[in-house]
Protein backbone atom coordinates (compact mmCIF):
# COMPACT_ATOMS: atom_id res chain seq x y z
CA UNK A 1 0.00 0.00 0.00
CA UNK A 2 2.84 2.71 0.73
CA UNK A 3 4.66 1.47 -2.23
CA UNK A 4 1.30 2.17 -4.26
CA UNK A 5 0.82 5.95 -2.69
CA UNK A 6 4.59 6.49 -3.42
CA UNK A 7 3.76 5.71 -7.40
CA UNK A 8 0.33 8.20 -6.48
CA UNK A 9 2.50 10.81 -5.07
CA UNK A 10 5.30 10.95 -7.14
CA UNK A 11 2.82 10.86 -10.45
CA UNK A 12 1.35 14.15 -8.95
CA UNK A 13 4.24 16.06 -7.87
CA UNK A 14 5.33 15.26 -11.37
CA UNK A 15 2.37 16.54 -13.15
CA UNK A 16 2.58 19.81 -10.58
CA UNK A 17 6.13 20.16 -11.37
CA UNK A 18 5.93 20.29 -15.49
CA UNK A 19 2.25 21.64 -15.32
CA UNK A 20 4.09 24.86 -14.12
CA UNK A 21 7.19 24.86 -15.89
CA UNK A 22 5.86 24.16 -19.35
CA UNK A 23 3.21 26.74 -18.57
CA UNK A 24 5.61 28.99 -17.83
CA UNK A 25 7.30 28.07 -21.02
CA UNK A 26 4.92 28.10 -23.43
CA UNK A 27 3.57 31.68 -22.21
CA UNK A 28 7.15 33.23 -22.92
CA UNK A 29 6.44 32.09 -26.85
CA UNK A 30 2.93 33.12 -26.25
CA UNK A 31 3.24 36.84 -24.90
CA UNK A 32 5.71 37.50 -27.10
CA UNK A 33 4.38 36.30 -30.00
CA UNK A 34 1.15 38.81 -29.43
CA UNK A 35 3.45 41.40 -28.62
CA UNK A 36 5.07 41.14 -32.46
CA UNK A 37 1.09 41.19 -33.69
CA UNK A 38 0.83 37.16 -34.37
CA UNK A 39 -2.10 35.42 -34.03
CA UNK A 40 -2.07 32.80 -31.74
CA UNK A 41 -5.02 29.79 -32.72
CA UNK A 42 -3.96 28.21 -29.46
CA UNK A 43 -2.14 26.79 -25.98
CA UNK A 44 -1.82 24.00 -24.61
CA UNK A 45 -0.14 22.73 -21.49
CA UNK A 46 -0.05 19.05 -22.47
CA UNK A 47 -0.21 16.84 -25.64
CA UNK A 48 -3.12 15.05 -26.90
CA UNK A 49 -7.19 15.27 -26.03
CA UNK A 50 -7.92 18.31 -24.24
CA UNK A 51 -9.25 17.45 -20.51
CA UNK A 52 -10.42 20.50 -20.99
CA UNK A 53 -10.61 23.53 -23.16
CA UNK A 54 -12.14 27.22 -23.54
CA UNK A 55 -11.85 30.12 -26.18
CA UNK A 56 -10.72 33.22 -24.57
CA UNK A 57 -11.77 37.33 -25.65
CA UNK A 58 -8.49 37.00 -27.71
CA UNK A 59 -9.65 34.74 -30.08
CA UNK A 60 -7.37 32.01 -28.88
CA UNK A 61 -7.84 28.49 -27.75
CA UNK A 62 -7.08 27.61 -24.18
CA UNK A 63 -6.45 23.38 -23.72
CA UNK A 64 -5.23 21.29 -20.27
CA UNK A 65 -4.58 17.97 -22.08
CA UNK A 66 -3.99 14.70 -20.78
CA UNK A 67 -0.13 13.65 -21.09
CA UNK A 68 1.07 16.29 -19.00
CA UNK A 69 5.22 16.09 -20.59
CA UNK A 70 5.05 19.24 -22.64
CA UNK A 71 3.37 21.77 -24.54
CA UNK A 72 2.91 23.95 -27.64
CA UNK A 73 1.65 27.31 -28.67
CA UNK A 74 0.07 26.95 -32.43
CA UNK A 75 0.49 29.93 -34.06
CA UNK A 76 -1.00 31.02 -37.55
CA UNK A 77 1.43 29.49 -39.95
CA UNK A 78 1.18 29.79 -43.91
CA UNK A 79 3.12 26.34 -43.86
CA UNK A 80 0.14 24.75 -42.20
CA UNK A 81 -2.33 25.41 -44.58
CA UNK A 82 -4.06 28.42 -46.17
CA UNK A 83 -3.81 31.66 -44.29
CA UNK A 84 -7.38 34.41 -44.53
CA UNK A 85 -6.18 37.60 -46.57
CA UNK A 86 -6.91 39.66 -43.82
CA UNK A 87 -4.91 37.49 -41.24
CA UNK A 88 -1.64 38.13 -43.27
CA UNK A 89 -0.24 40.58 -41.12
CA UNK A 90 -0.62 38.32 -38.24
CA UNK A 91 0.88 35.28 -40.08
CA UNK A 92 4.39 33.89 -37.97
CA UNK A 93 6.21 33.39 -41.68
CA UNK A 94 5.75 36.38 -42.62
CA UNK A 95 7.12 38.19 -39.52
CA UNK A 96 10.55 39.57 -39.75
CA UNK A 97 13.34 37.57 -38.93
CA UNK A 98 14.37 39.27 -35.96
CA UNK A 99 10.71 38.66 -34.41
CA UNK A 100 10.91 34.58 -34.96
CA UNK A 101 13.99 34.33 -33.48
CA UNK A 102 12.39 36.65 -30.14
CA UNK A 103 9.35 34.37 -30.31
CA UNK A 104 11.04 31.09 -30.51
CA UNK A 105 13.66 31.86 -27.83
CA UNK A 106 11.24 33.56 -25.34
CA UNK A 107 10.28 29.52 -23.95
CA UNK A 108 14.03 29.43 -22.79
CA UNK A 109 14.25 32.72 -21.82
CA UNK A 110 11.21 32.66 -19.09
CA UNK A 111 12.46 29.34 -18.17
CA UNK A 112 15.75 31.24 -17.10
CA UNK A 113 13.42 33.67 -15.22
CA UNK A 114 11.25 31.60 -13.68
CA UNK A 115 14.36 29.73 -12.07
CA UNK A 116 15.97 33.04 -10.87
CA UNK A 117 12.69 33.62 -9.71
CA UNK A 118 12.49 30.85 -7.83
CA UNK A 119 15.89 30.76 -6.53
CA UNK A 120 15.24 34.03 -4.82
CA UNK A 121 12.30 33.02 -3.35
CA UNK A 122 14.05 29.75 -2.31
CA UNK A 123 16.58 32.26 -0.65
CA UNK A 124 14.29 34.30 0.89
CA UNK A 125 12.13 31.67 2.74
CA UNK A 126 15.30 30.20 4.23
CA UNK A 127 16.81 26.67 2.59
CA UNK A 128 17.52 24.18 5.01
CA UNK A 129 20.61 22.51 5.07
CA UNK A 130 23.71 20.65 6.39
CA UNK A 131 27.03 22.36 7.49
CA UNK A 132 30.01 20.57 5.35
CA UNK A 133 30.80 18.85 8.61
CA UNK A 134 32.46 15.55 7.67
CA UNK A 135 31.21 11.72 9.03
CA UNK A 136 31.93 8.64 7.14
CA UNK A 137 35.21 8.90 5.30
CA UNK A 138 36.14 6.33 2.60
CA UNK A 139 37.77 6.20 -1.10
CA UNK A 140 39.05 9.07 -2.32
CA UNK A 141 38.33 10.99 0.44
CA UNK A 142 40.18 9.11 3.18
CA UNK A 143 43.32 8.35 0.30
CA UNK A 144 43.69 12.13 0.91
CA UNK A 145 43.90 11.97 4.50
CA UNK A 146 40.32 13.78 5.14
CA UNK A 147 38.97 12.67 8.79
CA UNK A 148 35.67 12.36 10.55
CA UNK A 149 34.60 15.62 12.36
CA UNK A 150 36.73 17.97 9.76
CA UNK A 151 34.82 20.90 8.35
CA UNK A 152 34.83 21.95 4.63
CA UNK A 153 35.92 25.21 4.26
CA UNK A 154 36.81 25.42 0.57
CA UNK A 155 36.93 23.53 -2.77
CA UNK A 156 39.61 24.33 -5.46
CA UNK A 157 39.20 27.76 -3.81
CA UNK A 158 35.17 28.29 -3.62
CA UNK A 159 34.01 28.88 -0.48
CA UNK A 160 31.80 25.95 0.79
CA UNK A 161 28.88 27.40 3.17
CA UNK A 162 26.73 23.85 3.14
CA UNK A 163 26.63 20.52 1.95
CA UNK A 164 24.45 21.29 -1.03
CA UNK A 165 27.29 23.68 -2.00
CA UNK A 166 30.29 20.46 -1.30
CA UNK A 167 28.52 18.31 -3.32
CA UNK A 168 27.74 21.00 -6.35
CA UNK A 169 31.55 22.17 -5.98
CA UNK A 170 32.87 18.25 -5.75
CA UNK A 171 30.56 16.78 -8.92
CA UNK A 172 32.38 19.72 -11.10
CA UNK A 173 35.90 18.48 -10.30
CA UNK A 174 35.07 15.06 -10.44
CA UNK A 175 33.89 15.77 -13.86
CA UNK A 176 37.35 17.80 -14.95
CA UNK A 177 38.94 14.66 -13.89
CA UNK A 178 42.00 16.30 -12.11
CA UNK A 179 43.98 16.25 -8.65
CA UNK A 180 41.54 19.16 -6.63
CA UNK A 181 42.18 20.86 -3.48
CA UNK A 182 39.98 20.96 -0.65
CA UNK A 183 40.85 22.78 2.38
CA UNK A 184 39.51 21.69 5.99
CA UNK A 185 39.43 22.53 9.41
CA UNK A 186 39.92 19.91 11.88
CA UNK A 187 38.16 19.32 15.22
CA UNK A 188 41.04 20.72 16.71
CA UNK A 189 40.87 23.99 14.92
CA UNK A 190 43.84 23.54 12.69
CA UNK A 191 43.36 24.14 8.96
CA UNK A 192 44.91 21.65 6.69
CA UNK A 193 44.50 21.06 2.48
CA UNK A 194 43.97 17.80 0.89
CA UNK A 195 44.04 16.66 -2.50
CA UNK A 196 41.36 14.50 -3.87
CA UNK A 197 42.92 12.80 -6.77
CA UNK A 198 39.62 12.89 -9.20
CA UNK A 199 42.02 11.77 -12.00
CA UNK A 200 41.92 8.57 -10.29
CA UNK A 201 38.31 7.87 -10.83
CA UNK A 202 37.02 5.03 -13.59
CA UNK A 203 36.45 6.23 -16.88
CA UNK A 204 32.16 7.38 -17.77
CA UNK A 205 31.59 7.87 -14.02
CA UNK A 206 27.98 8.11 -13.02
CA UNK A 207 26.60 10.62 -10.99
CA UNK A 208 26.48 7.93 -8.24
CA UNK A 209 29.51 6.99 -8.47
CA UNK A 210 31.00 9.82 -8.34
CA UNK A 211 29.60 10.54 -4.32
CA UNK A 212 30.57 6.85 -3.59
CA UNK A 213 34.05 7.36 -4.81
CA UNK A 214 34.02 10.80 -3.48
CA UNK A 215 34.10 8.65 0.30
CA UNK A 216 32.54 11.82 2.32
CA UNK A 217 29.25 11.42 3.83
CA UNK A 218 27.64 14.38 6.42
CA UNK A 219 28.53 14.22 9.93
CA UNK A 220 24.97 14.74 10.32
CA UNK A 221 24.11 11.48 8.47
CA UNK A 222 26.36 9.10 9.82
CA UNK A 223 24.74 5.61 10.36
CA UNK A 224 25.44 3.94 13.54
CA UNK A 225 26.02 -0.06 13.13
CA UNK A 226 22.34 -1.21 14.12
CA UNK A 227 20.32 -3.56 12.19
CA UNK A 228 17.10 -1.86 10.75
CA UNK A 229 16.64 -5.14 8.94
CA UNK A 230 17.49 -8.35 7.60
CA UNK A 231 17.56 -9.81 4.23
CA UNK A 232 15.68 -13.09 4.32
CA UNK A 233 17.49 -16.13 4.14
CA UNK A 234 20.70 -13.95 4.60
CA UNK A 235 23.85 -14.90 6.48
CA UNK A 236 22.82 -12.95 9.15
CA UNK A 237 19.90 -14.00 9.49
CA UNK A 238 21.02 -17.66 9.41
CA UNK A 239 23.51 -16.79 12.12
CA UNK A 240 21.05 -15.35 14.66
CA UNK A 241 21.34 -11.70 14.27
CA UNK A 242 18.06 -10.01 15.18
CA UNK A 243 16.35 -6.30 14.19
CA UNK A 244 18.46 -3.48 16.35
CA UNK A 245 21.36 -5.18 17.00
CA UNK A 246 24.35 -3.32 17.28
CA UNK A 247 27.65 -4.70 15.86
CA UNK A 248 30.52 -3.64 18.27
CA UNK A 249 33.47 -5.45 16.64
CA UNK A 250 34.53 -8.04 13.33
CA UNK A 251 37.34 -10.16 13.71
CA UNK A 252 38.12 -8.08 16.49
CA UNK A 253 38.49 -4.78 14.86
CA UNK A 254 35.79 -2.82 16.03
CA UNK A 255 33.13 -1.14 14.42
CA UNK A 256 31.83 2.38 15.61
CA UNK A 257 29.73 3.25 12.37
CA UNK A 258 27.41 1.49 9.38
CA UNK A 259 30.78 2.45 6.82
CA UNK A 260 33.12 0.93 8.53
CA UNK A 261 30.92 -1.92 9.21
CA UNK A 262 30.47 -2.52 5.58
CA UNK A 263 34.57 -2.16 5.02
CA UNK A 264 35.90 -4.07 7.28
CA UNK A 265 33.36 -7.17 6.17
CA UNK A 266 34.73 -6.69 2.67
CA UNK A 267 38.22 -6.29 4.09
CA UNK A 268 38.11 -9.66 6.13
CA UNK A 269 35.33 -11.95 3.99
CA UNK A 270 36.92 -14.39 1.24
CA UNK A 271 35.58 -17.67 0.30
CA UNK A 272 34.81 -19.92 3.41
CA UNK A 273 36.52 -17.44 5.56
CA UNK A 274 33.73 -17.21 8.41
CA UNK A 275 33.95 -13.71 10.77
CA UNK A 276 33.77 -13.33 14.28
CA UNK A 277 30.84 -10.32 15.27
CA UNK A 278 30.44 -9.36 18.55
CA UNK A 279 27.33 -7.86 18.82
CA UNK A 280 25.17 -5.76 21.63
CA UNK A 281 21.48 -6.83 21.92
CA UNK A 282 19.07 -5.59 25.02
CA UNK A 283 22.70 -4.13 26.55
CA UNK A 284 24.17 -7.67 26.22
CA UNK A 285 26.98 -9.16 24.96
CA UNK A 286 27.12 -11.96 22.54
CA UNK A 287 28.81 -13.59 19.74
CA UNK A 288 27.93 -14.61 16.45
CA UNK A 289 29.59 -16.46 13.77
CA UNK A 290 28.73 -16.29 9.77
CA UNK A 291 29.96 -16.63 6.64
CA UNK A 292 29.40 -13.25 3.96
CA UNK A 293 28.50 -14.05 0.77
CA UNK A 294 28.78 -12.32 -2.15
CA UNK A 295 26.25 -10.04 -3.74
CA UNK A 296 25.79 -7.67 -6.50
CA UNK A 297 25.84 -4.19 -6.98
CA UNK A 298 24.15 -1.50 -9.16
CA UNK A 299 26.98 -1.36 -11.55
CA UNK A 300 27.23 -5.25 -11.77
CA UNK A 301 29.93 -5.96 -9.54
CA UNK A 302 30.61 -7.96 -6.70
CA UNK A 303 31.05 -7.63 -3.22
CA UNK A 304 30.99 -9.21 0.17
CA UNK A 305 28.06 -8.50 2.38
CA UNK A 306 26.41 -10.48 5.44
CA UNK A 307 22.66 -9.71 4.74
CA UNK A 308 21.45 -6.55 6.98
CA UNK A 309 20.09 -3.21 6.26
CA UNK A 310 21.14 -0.03 8.63
CA UNK A 311 18.86 1.12 10.44
CA UNK A 312 18.37 4.55 9.06
CA UNK A 313 17.52 7.66 11.91
CA UNK A 314 16.32 10.80 10.58
CA UNK A 315 18.89 13.31 10.04
CA UNK A 316 18.03 17.07 11.69
CA UNK A 317 19.30 19.87 9.69
CA UNK A 318 21.70 22.42 11.52
CA UNK A 319 22.35 25.77 8.98
CA UNK A 320 20.12 27.48 6.99
CA UNK A 321 20.83 29.40 3.73
CA UNK A 322 19.00 32.19 3.65
CA UNK A 323 18.76 36.25 2.49
CA UNK A 324 17.00 39.09 2.71
CA UNK A 325 14.99 40.36 -0.16
CA UNK A 326 17.16 42.79 -1.81
CA UNK A 327 20.06 40.70 -1.13
CA UNK A 328 18.51 37.31 -2.29
CA UNK A 329 18.56 39.46 -6.00
CA UNK A 330 22.18 39.30 -7.10
CA UNK A 331 22.30 36.02 -4.70
CA UNK A 332 19.73 34.27 -7.21
CA UNK A 333 21.38 35.39 -10.26
CA UNK A 334 24.97 33.78 -8.75
CA UNK A 335 22.66 30.54 -8.18
CA UNK A 336 21.62 30.21 -11.47
CA UNK A 337 24.73 31.18 -13.00
CA UNK A 338 26.95 28.83 -11.22
CA UNK A 339 24.07 25.80 -12.18
CA UNK A 340 24.23 26.74 -15.68
CA UNK A 341 27.79 26.42 -15.63
CA UNK A 342 27.37 22.96 -14.06
CA UNK A 343 24.31 22.02 -16.28
CA UNK A 344 26.86 23.08 -19.50
CA UNK A 345 29.89 20.93 -18.52
CA UNK A 346 28.15 18.32 -17.67
CA UNK A 347 26.68 17.91 -21.21
CA UNK A 348 29.93 19.09 -22.94
CA UNK A 349 31.88 16.19 -20.56
CA UNK A 350 28.93 13.55 -21.88
CA UNK A 351 29.41 14.43 -25.16
CA UNK A 352 33.38 14.15 -25.12
CA UNK A 353 32.42 10.61 -23.37
CA UNK A 354 34.32 11.78 -20.45
CA UNK A 355 30.77 11.33 -17.90
CA UNK A 356 28.48 8.65 -18.04
CA UNK A 357 25.23 9.18 -20.43
CA UNK A 358 23.61 7.55 -17.16
CA UNK A 359 23.33 10.42 -15.73
CA UNK A 360 20.55 11.10 -17.87
CA UNK A 361 17.25 11.47 -15.96
CA UNK A 362 13.93 10.58 -17.71
CA UNK A 363 10.05 11.49 -16.33
CA UNK A 364 10.18 8.47 -13.37
CA UNK A 365 13.60 10.28 -11.88
CA UNK A 366 12.22 13.66 -12.01
CA UNK A 367 8.42 12.78 -10.74
CA UNK A 368 10.98 10.69 -7.52
CA UNK A 369 13.43 14.18 -7.02
CA UNK A 370 9.70 16.22 -7.21
CA UNK A 371 8.34 14.06 -4.25
CA UNK A 372 11.36 14.22 -2.30
CA UNK A 373 11.80 18.25 -2.63
CA UNK A 374 7.95 18.31 -1.66
CA UNK A 375 8.12 16.29 0.92
CA UNK A 376 11.72 18.39 2.34
CA UNK A 377 9.72 21.92 2.72
CA UNK A 378 8.61 24.27 0.23
CA UNK A 379 12.29 26.07 -0.03
CA UNK A 380 13.74 22.61 -1.64
CA UNK A 381 11.02 22.46 -3.97
CA UNK A 382 11.60 26.06 -4.90
CA UNK A 383 15.08 24.91 -5.27
CA UNK A 384 14.46 21.60 -7.48
CA UNK A 385 11.82 23.71 -9.53
CA UNK A 386 14.50 26.32 -10.40
CA UNK A 387 16.96 23.00 -11.69
CA UNK A 388 14.43 21.24 -13.64
CA UNK A 389 13.48 25.14 -15.09
CA UNK A 390 17.25 25.84 -15.88
CA UNK A 391 17.65 22.45 -17.36
CA UNK A 392 14.60 22.20 -19.22
CA UNK A 393 15.47 26.30 -20.95
CA UNK A 394 19.67 24.48 -21.76
CA UNK A 395 17.83 21.65 -22.83
CA UNK A 396 15.53 23.67 -25.44
CA UNK A 397 18.11 26.02 -26.71
CA UNK A 398 20.43 22.70 -27.97
CA UNK A 399 20.87 23.48 -31.60
CA UNK A 400 18.48 19.80 -32.56
CA UNK A 401 15.90 20.44 -35.01
CA UNK A 402 11.55 20.11 -33.28
CA UNK A 403 13.29 22.24 -30.16
CA UNK A 404 13.56 25.55 -30.10
CA UNK A 405 17.41 25.85 -30.56
CA UNK A 406 16.96 23.62 -33.46
CA UNK A 407 14.29 26.54 -34.82
CA UNK A 408 16.96 29.47 -33.66
CA UNK A 409 19.46 27.23 -35.67
CA UNK A 410 17.63 27.88 -39.06
CA UNK A 411 16.84 31.30 -38.51
CA UNK A 412 21.04 31.60 -37.95
CA UNK A 413 21.53 29.78 -41.40
CA UNK A 414 18.71 32.30 -43.09
CA UNK A 415 20.70 35.50 -41.45
CA UNK A 416 23.82 33.17 -43.36
CA UNK A 417 22.29 32.73 -46.95
CA UNK A 418 19.76 36.01 -47.10
CA UNK A 419 16.66 33.37 -47.61
CA UNK A 420 14.72 30.65 -45.98
CA UNK A 421 15.73 26.88 -45.43
CA UNK A 422 14.39 25.28 -48.13
CA UNK A 423 10.96 22.60 -47.14
CA UNK A 424 12.32 19.60 -48.03
CA UNK A 425 15.61 20.46 -46.04
CA UNK A 426 13.55 21.94 -42.92
CA UNK A 427 11.63 18.14 -42.88
CA UNK A 428 14.84 16.17 -43.12
CA UNK A 429 15.61 18.34 -39.93
CA UNK A 430 12.83 17.65 -38.31
CA UNK A 431 12.90 13.85 -38.85
CA UNK A 432 16.44 13.55 -37.88
CA UNK A 433 15.44 15.68 -34.91
CA UNK A 434 12.56 13.96 -33.80
CA UNK A 435 15.10 10.72 -34.08
CA UNK A 436 17.59 11.87 -31.97
CA UNK A 437 14.98 13.43 -29.04
CA UNK A 438 13.31 9.63 -29.60
CA UNK A 439 17.02 8.29 -28.85
CA UNK A 440 17.65 10.51 -26.11
CA UNK A 441 14.22 9.82 -24.29
CA UNK A 442 14.36 6.21 -25.00
CA UNK A 443 17.77 6.74 -23.21
CA UNK A 444 16.39 8.85 -19.97
CA UNK A 445 13.67 5.91 -19.73
CA UNK A 446 16.38 3.05 -19.65
CA UNK A 447 18.61 5.06 -17.10
CA UNK A 448 15.62 5.19 -15.02
CA UNK A 449 14.28 1.61 -14.97
CA UNK A 450 17.83 0.87 -14.20
CA UNK A 451 17.82 2.75 -11.04
CA UNK A 452 14.66 1.69 -9.59
CA UNK A 453 15.47 -2.11 -10.25
CA UNK A 454 19.08 -1.30 -8.32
Amino acid sequence: MSDFLNILGSAWWMIVTLGILVTFHEFGHFWVARRCGIKVLRFSVGFGKPIKSWYGKDGTEYCVAWIPLGGYVKMLDAREGDVDPADRPREFTGKPIWQRILVVAAGPAFNLIFAVAAFWAMLVIGKPDFQPLVGDVSHLAAQAGIQTGDRVLSVAGQPIANWTSLGLALANAAQARQPTPLQVRTPSGAVQTHVLHFDKLPPHPSDQSIIEQTGMVPLQRTLPPVVGKLVPGGAAEAAGMRADDRVLSIDGAPVTDWNQLTETTRRLAGPDRKLALVVERDGQRMALSLQPRLTSEPDGSKVWAIGIYARVATAKYDTVLRRGPIEAIPAAFTQMWDLTATTVKMLGHMLTGSASLSNLSGPISIAQYAQTSAEMGPAWFLYFLGIISLSLGIMNLLPIPVLDGGHLLYYAIELVKGSPLSERAMAAGQYMGMALLVMLMGLAFYNDILRLLS
